[in-house]
């Protein structure tokens, strides 16, 4: 699953948005979201799905207008699927507000400290566990709907993402300020058969290659994984360990950093 923030507005970082309607993109927004659209192009998408929230919808709709041909993306588009369950946590009455005032609440203190705990105040307010709740039901479902082998975008909120990110990371819901994810930014979680691996968090910017499907086996070819599991291998590395199959995609190798080379050039992922 590939989780995208959506791209710069003018009151970001300032405003807390929450479900605010009419909220597009600003011009750095659209260029963010155009670049992201680019280093995606190539990548086969089986669904781009969004917040109902229009900031967004633009941006996975200039992801979607940037698609390869293909019986999913006809003429080099791709339909964009709304799911409100990935909208924007409900701050209630904080919603709008300057984020500046806000610090001045005493509930702000527990937001940042122990934001397991926090309903948001007024009665359209949101237990940001209840968000957690909605996003990570929201992915399962999906996942199973698109089938294992899929890869699919969710372009969502800083918040929800986070949550996301936490659940993925078997973190605690008080830890989740420590992901970062900026407007516009790429993170990449694989769900395997018995734990997610976060691949990348916060990414903007460098190659995309990675996400590529791998090529298909010749044909006639045995394959050499164990089937897609994703246990560790045995202890015993005796006389039988070369008839072991090859360790699979969800092994943890090299205590979990696995062998993938840098991208040439060194560009960060």
């Amino acid at each position: 699953m590939l989780l995208v923030r959506h791209g710069l507005t003018a009151v970001t970082g300032k405003i807390l948005l929450g479900w605010t309607p009419g909220v597009s993109l600003d011009e750095r927004g659209r260029r963010q979201a155009s670049d992201l659209a680019g280093r995606l192009g190539n990548i086969p998408l089986a669904a781009i799905v969004s917040s109902p929230l229009e900031r967004c919808r633009e941006t996975a709709g200039t992801i979607a207008a940037r698609r390869p041909d293909g019986p999913q993306a006809p003429d080099g588009a791709q339909p964009v699927a709304v799911d409100e369950r990935f909208g924007e946590c409900r701050y209630g009455d904080w919603t709008g507000q300057e984020l500046a005032v806000l610090a001045k609440d005493p509930l702000w203190a527990v937001v940042q400290s122990h934001p397991s705990a926090v309903v948001f105040p007024g009665p359209e307010g949101e237990a940001l566990r209840d968000t957690q709740a909605r996003g990570v039901t929201a992915v399962r479902e999906w996942n199973d709907r698109l089938g294992p082998d899929a890869t699919w975008l969710l372009c969502s909120h800083g918040d929800v993402i986070r949550t996301i990110v936490a659940d993925a990371l078997g973190m605690h819901l008080d830890m989740y300020h420590r992901v970062t994810i900026d407007p516009c930014s790429l993170t990449v979680i694989r769900y395997g058969e018995r734990r997610p691996f976060v691949r990348r968090i916060n990414d903007i910017g460098g190659d995309v290659a990675e996400l590529l499907p791998p090529p298909p086996e010749p044909a006639g070819q045995a394959a050499t994984g164990d089937g897609g599991g994703d246990g560790a291998a045995g202890p015993s590395a005796g006389a039988g360990a070369a008839s072991r199959p090859a360790l699979g995609p969800d092994e943890v190798v090299g205590g979990g950093a696995g062998s993938y080379p840098p991208p040439a050039g060194g560009a960060a992922v």
